[in-house]
């Protein structure tokens, strides 16, 4: 299995960073049956994020022919404008979709086979792009209001498990949606080594879209 997260210009370092220790360190444990990579759809490159002057090095070409899953960061920065001409992170969503990122994630959204994952803010690119409308997601609680209007089915969970789409909340969830698709994709013993290695407990709601419906 190999997964890339993709990095465009104002993505969040931590959004970015857990999921790519959790699964690098579930690839090890699971003897390789895991591969991961940063990538963007420009191919390899200087990466600058939101949080300046911290950058990182795409190595490869995001590929939803290449990859098994892609994680999708959120944006680093402020929520609203405070002085005329700020970046925000309304700001720096809205500019993904002036790049090549959203023609990537629409193959990777139209193969059932693929598995798109999302942190914070990423579930947003992918609202803002039309690709998850109808589809059960979450993202930063600053954001739900956003997600529910751009059609898609909000679920106020820590992560949410909608078959090929995989979305967490808050920054930190970022760790928690790598030991979810580790124990999801590899088992629980992989999760947990690697929760073990962490010294992290997993924490919140793991929502899926299966199972008995509640009545009240």
């Amino acid at each position: 299995m190999h997964a890339q997260i993709a990095l465009f210009d104002g993505f969040d370092p931590l959004d970015v960073i857990a999921p790519f220790e959790v699964l690098h360190a579930g690839g090890l444990h699971a003897g390789g049956a895991l591969t991961v990579e940063l990538a963007s759809a420009e191919g390899a490159r200087e990466v600058p994020s939101g949080t300046a002057p911290l950058s990182l090095r795409a190595t490869a070409t995001l590929d939803a022919d290449t990859a098994d899953v892609i994680v999708v960061p959120g944006a680093s920065g402020r929520v609203e404008e405070r002085g005329e001409g700020d970046d925000t992170i309304p700001r720096i969503l809205a500019r993904t979709l002036q790049t090549r990122l959203p023609d990537v994630l629409r193959e990777a959204c139209a193969d059932p086979d693929l598995i798109v994952a999302t942190v914070c803010g990423g579930s947003l690119v992918l609202a803002m792009a039309g690709l998850v409308e109808g589809r059960h997601a979450v993202t930063h609680h600053l954001g739900m209001d956003l997600l529910d209007a751009t059609g898609v089915v909000v679920v106020d969970a820590r992560v949410v498990d909608d078959g090929d789409l995989v979305t967490a909340g808050g920054v930190t969830s970022g760790l928690d949606l790598g030991l979810y698709l580790l124990e999801r994709e590899l088992g629980p013993r992989i999760a947990h080594a690697v929760e073990t290695l962490f010294a992290y407990e997993r924490r919140g709601t793991v929502w899926c879209a299966r199972g008995l419906e509640p009545t009240i």
